[in-house]
């Protein structure tokens, strides 16, 4: 084979082996483009901790949750899209147009919320949104929890558990800082002081998880006053950062 021949078939694998590279450089940066295209999320639940209300159907955007919610209800986490979301609760198959809370709710990508449907006929409806910290503790065998205080005529309450003072005055209708605790079977005992009742509430924190502790209903009326939970796997920062 002479050199003319052997420097044309050099440029031909040349060639080639450009297209080839062209086209890979095509496919990543569509697939970057298309991942870059993806409408950014957050994360919203809902919580029914309004005690007269019955139960309730919930409208985002004018459009109906599918199953209405009782008292005490906990909704999973839902991705939603980022930006303003106008949210509705009504009275259980009554329509949107019975709406008693009419709320808008700003989400911001790769946050988690929670949304509280509040409020009794007396004091009217209102919805309170929470922002959320689902991300892992750092050390071993940790876990996290919150306190929201959502019983309407609770007053302020104190939070201990194993002889420890850990929440003081907190008040309706706010949650308490996320406490990290080692992971482990707690009863935290919550102490209404305008009643001077207390009330415990039992639970297990596992390691590596997030536990939300609602306080909802009534001291010494209806629906009664009680603690409902919630637990999910915490979240590693770096999947938030990706």
């Amino acid at each position: 084979m002479n050199v003319k021949h052997v420097l044309v078939k050099i440029m031909l694998r040349g060639s080639l082996m450009f297209c080839v590279l062209a086209l890979v450089a095509c496919f990543v940066a569509f697939s970057s483009s298309a991942a870059s295209a993806a409408p950014p999320v957050g994360f919203a639940r809902i919580i029914h901790a309004a005690p007269s209300l019955g139960n309730a159907d919930v409208f985002m955007d004018g459009m109906r949750l599918p199953a209405s919610i009782a008292f005490g209800t906990i909704t999973a986490y839902a991705p939603i899209p980022a930006g303003a979301h106008r949210i509705q609760v009504a009275p259980a198959d009554r329509g949107v147009g019975a709406a008693v809370i009419d709320s808008t709710v700003t989400i911001a990508p790769q946050t988690a919320y929670t949304l509280a449907a509040l409020g009794t006929t007396a004091t009217g409806y209102s919805l309170k949104t929470f922002v959320d910290n689902n991300l892992l503790v750092t050390g071993k065998n940790m876990a996290k929890v919150r306190v929201y205080h959502l019983s309407p005529n609770a007053g302020p309450v104190n939070v201990a558990a194993r002889g420890k003072m850990l929440i003081g005055g907190l008040v309706y209708p706010n949650a308490s800082d996320y406490l990290t605790v080692p992971a482990g079977s707690y009863t935290f005992n919550v102490r209404a002081t305008r009643f001077g009742a207390t009330i415990p509430a039992q639970t297990t924190l596992r390691a590596d998880t997030v536990t939300s502790v609602f306080a909802i209903g009534m001291l010494k009326g209806m629906p009664e006053f009680r603690f409902v939970t919630a637990t999910i796997p915490a979240v590693p920062a770096r999947a938030m950062a990706g």
